[in-house]
């Protein structure tokens, strides 16, 4: 069930107090108006020893800076533009590993789902499944993760409006899971490009009663050649980005990042470079602090 957290800040000596909906991932509260979550990790998985080592530089990272974080990965990349494109090491193996990563750090771990039959299956070892863009009207799907009780991330698709975000959560309700975290990856912007609208998440969190709200940086910064067989990517601009999104008070941060971008299996283009980590998380945190520190003013 969702529950209501309560955060006090101090503003030139008044206390105010904010109430935002919350949802709980293994002890961690995520909420609008809370210290910002870091879902990050990398698009796909490429082998255990990759994801131990990936995982625990984040760790170290978000340990120093006091952020809460989940490690994110893939196990099968289903919608790759190309057919002789790496999809992952698949179900059985992918989600050994996410074990691996959850058991050797004691961090709680997300992954996304695609088929019905997948969804049990990834929230018996996952706390937070994802229910991708392209699928996310799929209500056989919807139905299938709502069933499982596990934490749901649901993808913005990139051809909806903010406002129909609603539809995709009720269906979740109707399913008997209120446990919901939208997710905002860009809009389709005429064609092979996306763009963020920075209303949009003011829109997403009226129409959907404040549900925390995630920003998925990595995947805003997708673009593509007409025809390309793989996605390219803006990795330039990450830090800008982030931080313009994070200026509107949000939930949480999803980011992908990877030793060495121009080497990833997947989406190396829109990748945040490892080494890159700390510096770049210690200006979103600053960013978040400063945001919520703020008295909201309501403007009619």
């Amino acid at each position: 069930m969702v529950q209501a957290s309560y955060t006090q800040y101090r503003i030139s000596k008044r206390i105010i107090k904010m109430t935002s909906p919350s949802v709980s991932i293994d002890g961690i509260r995520v909420a609008n108006d809370q210290p910002f979550v870091l879902i990050g990790g990398v698009n796909v998985l490429e082998s255990l020893d990759f994801a131990i080592n990936v995982a625990g530089h984040y760790v170290e990272v978000c340990q120093r800076l006091d952020i809460p974080f989940v490690f994110k990965a893939s196990y099968d990349k289903a919608n790759r533009s190309s057919i002789h494109s790496y999809r992952g090491p698949g179900i059985t193996t992918g989600l050994n590993i996410l074990r691996a990563v959850k058991e050797t750090y004691k961090i709680p771990v997300l992954t996304d789902v695609h088929s019905p039959e997948e969804a049990s299956e990834a929230a018996a070892i996952c706390d937070v499944i994802q229910l991708p863009a392209f699928l996310a009207r799929q209500t056989d799907l919807v139905r299938a993760m709502a069933e499982t009780n596990a934490v749901i991330n649901i993808k913005k698709p990139q051809f909806l409006s903010p406002e129909q975000m609603k539809n995709i959560t009720e269906k979740f309700r109707e399913c008997g899971n209120t446990k919901l975290l939208l997710c905002e990856r860009g809009s389709n912007f005429g064609y092979d490009n996306l763009v963020v609208d920075m209303l949009g998440f003011g829109v997403m969190k009226h129409i959907c009663n404040d549900l925390p709200l995630i920003f998925d940086v990595t995947h805003a910064l997708q673009c593509r050649d007409a025809g390309g067989a793989a996605s390219g990517g803006r990795r330039a601009q990450v830090l800008e980005l982030a931080r313009a999104g994070m200026a509107v008070g949000l939930a949480g941060l999803f980011l992908e990042a990877h030793p060495n971008p121009d080497e990833a299996f997947c989406d190396g283009p829109s990748a945040l470079p490892l080494a890159k980590l700390e510096p770049f998380l210690t200006q979103i945190k600053a960013i978040d602090d400063l945001v919520k520190s703020l008295q909201t003013l309501s403007i009619q």
